[in-house]
Order: structure tokens, then C-alpha cells, then sequence
């Protein structure tokens, strides 16, 4: 009879074995993927090992066999792997004991999230203590390949575990899980029932290398009885993975059907995606993945609580179902996979420690999708044309968000223009600069609360009088875009309604004295309109933007705009205090009025602002006075 040897865990590595039971996994469910991770890597490990000792291979093929007891309720997970020894069991199941661990435990104690404990031990490799989250009793045997000897391990999860020498025929390691009762309030599921096993499995393992086998109940047997008839069910084994993950076949090789099938199951979409795409990186990391652009946006993609991302795989098994780190935020949309050998991760799988292998992982899938919508919207019209009416206004957030690739994104953007005059956005900045007229050098917008403000802005009257394109910009986004757009191919975006107007060699030197003269000849109205409206504004000037329209406002070179100043308030941000620039058209009746106007020239001065305000959008202050000058002018005219 061999001699039992109790080891007894130090007081703090009880409480950091608590701390990753309790505190450490999301879903109790996880334990069995981690089991099964350790298995397969049992696996590698003999194979790699055979390769220069054939010896340890067996005759048996390798697999990962599971194996569930009614009475009392047990699930087994067995491997004919690498096994371990008495020292590297002691060494692989006693981790937790190693030195370091107090100090490790009072950072631990002085932890304030979740996240925070597992970076703080995610170097531990700790997957298989995982188990105690659905156990009470854990029993290994295992037989390290070579050896003669098995060994047995036991433990509760109290804080000892038992060692002793054990049975077992071939090399290997089986794990018995004594399970706890169910209790479906704290995610503790019947995990001795097939169909919880069989779920989990297809969840997290379906593309482990390795058979998983499940010795369970003929589904044909399980059916008969179920329908009362008097059967006696055999058991069969069954393969519960598929084992062919779809992104490591070549794209050539893969049916539409199997994409979409394979789609269907990773973002719970059943239309077809709009386009995919399959690629292997190579060189220091290497991963491999599958993305889909879906063909039409998911419900929740401006939601703020949705949580988007790719599933992550390591070795073909799924640590994460939604990694937000590998794209960013403007990419929201994109579903599919990413798998790779060799990742860093914590203690749980769930939260991937901060690595400059997830930035460039990050960085090759977002450069891959950029160049994806790139050759779309070269060769593909009508897909991209889809494709932007679903997400375009998300990706417009990546102008602001993503720098390295801003100029990707921004030949991708689209926008409405006084080209079609028409609210679809089908033009590019490189359309429109290959449109601009000679002696144009820079790309002209407007920003508004809506297409039709945009559409009719009167700081539009003299670019549509000269032929010049300018583009209507109403989406709310739009503002941060040309904040953070400033130029294109050397062009630089300019807005129509800030700072003085200069159209350079659009305009010829007899228009150009002219303005000059209309300055001068009116500079004594511009001050007196400037000294009745006082605070309201910064400036009163002579304007050569309008032709049809009396007056307009717009905003100095570096003061923010008006839709933009509305936008702020709109979200309750306070917004810098700033006048807007009167500027009057010199040519038209109200102002000829204006000028020769003795005495009702405040009431006429304020409303001139008060419509140039309505013009761009805004609101006024005071609409009831407004109302009531209106009404009081009307009245003397008529009177008169």
C-alpha cells in the first residue's frame, strides 16, 4: 500500500485559490475549456516529444476522452498526453505555492476591479484550479510517458492536497470532478447531462486538433424512449467537435454556403454577409483570421452597453466570444475570428493582458478590412454603395479615432454635394477633386443640422453662381470628420461659413475692386449696424457670398461654427463663448432700405440678424420679440 503525502498550502495561496474561484470567471462553464486546453497541450507536448523518441507514442490514436457518472455525479476529461511525474505534478498543480505569493496576495487584498486581480496574477497559468468553481472533490492520475509509474493527486480546494502513487495502464492524465450540486441561480449546471457538455464544447473547443469523444446514449435509443416505446439505450461514442476550423482552409477551397453558415453561427445574423475575407499573418507573430463585413447593420450599433468584437481563439480553442482589443471602436461592425498559437494571457482567458502582440493583430486586421472596403469601392460600386449606407456613419468615426490610418479613411469617406443636389452620399473627396474647376486649390463644405439647411444655406449663393462644388455635410458626425480631416491630397477643406471668403483665382481683378469699393462705400452703414446690435456680434462687413439673400452670419477663421456650438449645447456641454461676423449684401432691396432707414433702423438692424440667424439654423433668443418688430413693421409700411 503506497504512502499518502499531504501538502498543505500556505494561508495566502487559500485565499488567492478563493479569489480565482470566485472572483476570476464570468461563467462557471469556462472550467471545462480550460481542461480541455490542458489536455490538448498534453497532447502537443507527447508528439512533439516522439519526434525524437517514437517509443512514447502508443498504438491508441490521440484523444480527448470525457466520461460523466450518474451516482455519485462525476465528469472525467482523460488524455493519452505527455502525463506528468510525481515532480512535475507536484510542480504543475502546486503553482500557486510558489515563493512570492504573500506579497503577490496583499496586492491582491488592495485590488479595486475585477480586471485589476487578474492582471495582477495573469503570469500564475492557473486554468486547471478552474475546476473547484463546479467540484468538490478533485482526484488526478496521471502517468508521465517513459514512466512506469502513475500518480495520484487529490485535493478540495481547502487549501491541502493529497499525493500517493496510483493506477493507471497507459501514459496520460485523467481529471475527476466530483461535482456540486446544480445550482442554476450561481451557473453551476448539470454538467454530468450530455447535452450541457456536448454545449460547452461546441462553444469554446469545436476546433481543438484533437477528437473530443463523449461515450453517451444513442440518439436513436434517446428518441424511442422518449416516445414511450420500451427500449434499452446503448452507448455509442460520439465526437462532439468538429475539429476543421473554416479560417485555416484556404478561401479558394470554402464554399459560400460554409461562410455563411459559419457566419450565421459567430454573429447570430441569418442574412448573408456583404463580403469576407480569409488571411494567414507571417513572420515574428503569425494568427490567422476570418472577418465578415455584414450586409446589413445589427440593431445595437450605436448602442453603448452592445459589446462588439472578434471571437479570439488560441490553439484553436475560444478564450474570448467578443474581443473588443482587436479592432477599433469605428469597426464595431465586423464579425468573424481570430486564432493564433502563441498569446499572453491571463489567469482566466477572459481579459488579454496589455501586449504589443494584440496591437499588431489590431493593426493587420483593421489595415486588412481598410483595404477590403478600398478595392470595394474601386471595383465594386454597388457593394460599397451598400456598404455605406449601413456603416458609413460609423466609419466617419474612425476619421478622429484612428490616425495612422486617416488617410485610408478618409478616400473612403463619402458625402452629398451641389453636384447631384441631392441628399445620397456618393461622393468622394477624390470625385470632387477631380471635378474642381481651374484655379480652384481647396475642397469647399458646408455643416448643418439637416440636408435641406445645407441644401439652402444662403453661404452657398455665390459658389452656386460660379459653378463651384461644394459638399452638404448634415450628419452629426460630420463635424468631428472635418475637424480631423483638414486636407486631402494636398487640398485643404475649407468651410463656407467661417472666416472671410477668399476664392483666390476663382475671382478675377475687376471683382475683386469691386468688393473693395462696396467695403468702402458702405462702411458707414456696417458701423452703425454694428453699434445698434452691439454684443450680438463681433464684426458688420460687406459680404460677396450672397446674391439673392440681404444678410448671413458666419464665424471667425478659429472660433467653432454655429452647428457646431448647437451640437455641444444639444449634449449639455457648455460651449465657448463666441460672436458671430454679420456680413450684409450690399446690392440687395432690405439693405438699400437699410442704409437710407432713420427711424426704425434698430428694429430693421435686428431683424436683418434675426433672419440671417433663422437662415444657418439657429434659434432665437427672444422670438416674441422678433414677432412683435416683424409685426410692428409691417404695420408702418402699411401705414405709410
Amino acid at each position: 500500500m503506497s504512502t499518502v503525502e499531504t501538502h498543505v498550502f500556505q494561508a495566502e495561496t487559500k485565499r488567492l485559490l478563493d479569489l480565482m474561484i470566485h472572483s476570476l470567471y464570468s461563467n462557471k462553464e469556462i472550467f471545462l475549456r480550460e481542461l480541455i486546453s490542458n489536455a490538448s497541450d498534453a497532447l502537443d507536448r507527447l508528439r512533439f516529444e516522439a519526434l525524437t523518441k517514437p517509443e512514447l507514442l502508443g498504438a491508441d490514436p490521440l484523444e480527448i476522452r470525457l466520461e460523466t457518472g450518474k451516482e455519485p455525479r462525476t465528469l472525467t476529461i482523460h488524455d493519452n498526453g505527455i502525463g506528468m511525474n510525481r515532480e512535475e505534478l507536484i510542480a504543475h498543480l502546486g503553482t500557486i505555492a510558489k515563493s512570492g505569493t504573500r506579497e503577490l496576495v496583499e496586492k491582491l487584498d488592495a485590488a479595486e476591479s475585477k480586471q485589476q486581480l487578474a492582471e495582477m496574477i495573469g503570469q500564475f497559468g492557473v486554468g486547471f484550479y478552474s475546476s473547484f468553481m463546479v467540484a468538490e472533490r478533485v482526484v488526478v492520475v496521471t502517468r508521465r510517458a517513459g514512466d512506469s509509474q502513475a500518480w495520484r493527486w487529490e485535493s478540495t480546494g481547502d487549501g491541502t492536497y493529497a499525493l500517493e502513487e496510483g493506477a493507471r495502464e497507459k501514459s496520460g492524465t485523467s481529471i475527476t470532478l466530483t461535482l456540486k450540486p446544480e445550482d442554476k441561480e450561481n451557473g453551476l449546471e448539470d454538467f454530468a447531462e450530455r447535452w450541457a457538455i456536448q454545449r460547452v464544447v461546441r462553444r469554446y473547443s469545436d476546433f481543438v486538433s484533437y477528437p473530443i469523444v463523449l461515450n453517451t446514449e444513442k440518439d436513436e435509443d434517446l428518441d424511442k424512449k422518449a416516445m414511450g416505446e420500451e427500449v434499452e439505450v446503448r452507448m455509442e461514442d460520439k465526437v462532439l467537435n468538429s475539429r476543421q476550423p473554416i479560417w485555416t482552409r484556404p478561401q479558394s477551397e470554402v464554399t459560400a454556403d460554409e461562410y455563411n453558415a459559419f457566419y450565421r453561427q459567430v454573429s447570430h445574423d441569418w442574412n448573408e454577409p456583404l463580403e469576407v475575407h480569409s488571411f494567414k499573418a507571417e513572420g515574428r507573430f503569425e494568427y490567422q483570421a476570418l472577418l465578415f463585413i455584414p450586409s446589413e447593420a445589427p440593431y445595437d450599433l450605436y448602442y453603448v452597453a452592445s459589446k462588439p468584437g472578434l471571437q479570439l481563439f488560441v490553439k484553436r480553442i475560444q478564450i474570448m466570444e467578443r474581443c473588443e482589443d482587436l479592432l477599433p471602436q469605428y469597426l464595431r461592425f465586423v464579425r468573424g475570428v481570430v486564432d493564433t498559437n502563441d498569446l499572453p494571457l491571463n489567469v482566466s482567458r477572459e481579459i488579454l493582458q496589455e501586449s504589443k502582440d494584440i496591437e499588431a493583430i489590431r493593426s493587420g486586421c483593421t489595415k486588412k478590412i481598410l483595404g477590403l472596403l478600398e478595392d470595394l469601392a474601386a471595383n465594386d460600386q454597388e457593394k460599397f454603395t451598400k456598404f455605406w449606407a449601413e456603416f458609413g456613419m460609423v466609419l466617419k468615426e474612425g476619421a478622429g479615432q484612428d490616425f495612422a490610418n486617416k488617410d485610408k479613411i478618409a478616400g473612403l469617406l463619402r458625402f452629398a454635394s451641389t453636384h447631384a443636389d441631392n441628399d445620397t452620399q456618393n461622393v468622394s473627396l477624390a470625385e470632387y477633386i477631380a471635378r474642381m474647376k481651374d484655379g480652384q486649390d481647396k475642397i469647399y463644405y458646408i455643416t448643418a443640422d439637416t440636408f435641406n439647411a445645407a441644401k439652402n444655406s444662403p453661404h452657398l449663393e455665390v459658389f452656386r453662381k460660379k459653378g463651384i462644388e461644394v459638399m452638404l455635410l448634415s450628419d452629426r458626425i460630420d463635424e468631428w470628420v472635418v475637424g480631423s480631416v483638414t486636407e486631402f491630397s494636398g487640398k485643404s477643406l475649407v468651410s463656407v461659413a467661417k472666416g472671410g471668403l477668399d476664392l483666390g483665382n476663382l475671382e478675377d481683378e475687376a471683382e475683386k475692386q469691386e468688393q473693395e469699393k462696396q467695403a468702402n462705400d458702405h462702411k458707414e452703414l456696417t458701423e452703425k449696424i454694428k453699434a445698434s446690435l452691439a454684443e450680438r456680434v463681433k464684426e458688420v462687413r460687406v459680404t460677396h457670398r450672397l446674391t439673392d439673400s440681404p444678410a448671413c452670419l458666419v464665424a471667425d477663421e478659429h472660433d467653432l461654427g454655429a452647428n457646431m456650438m448647437r451640437m455641444l449645447k444639444a449634449a449639455g456641454q457648455k460651449a465657448p463663448t463666441s460672436k458671430p461676423i454679420l456680413e450684409i449684401n450690399p446690392t440687395h432691396p432690405v439693405v438699400v432700405r437699410l442704409k437710407a432707414e432713420q427711424k426704425h433702423f434698430d428694429d430693421w438692424t435686428a431683424v436683418l440678424f434675426d433672419q440671417a440667424l433663422l437662415a444657418e439654423g439657429g434659434q432665437l433668443d427672444d422670438p416674441a420679440g422678433f414677432v412683435k418688430r416683424v409685426n410692428h413693421l409691417m404695420l408702418e409700411m402699411s401705414a405709410g
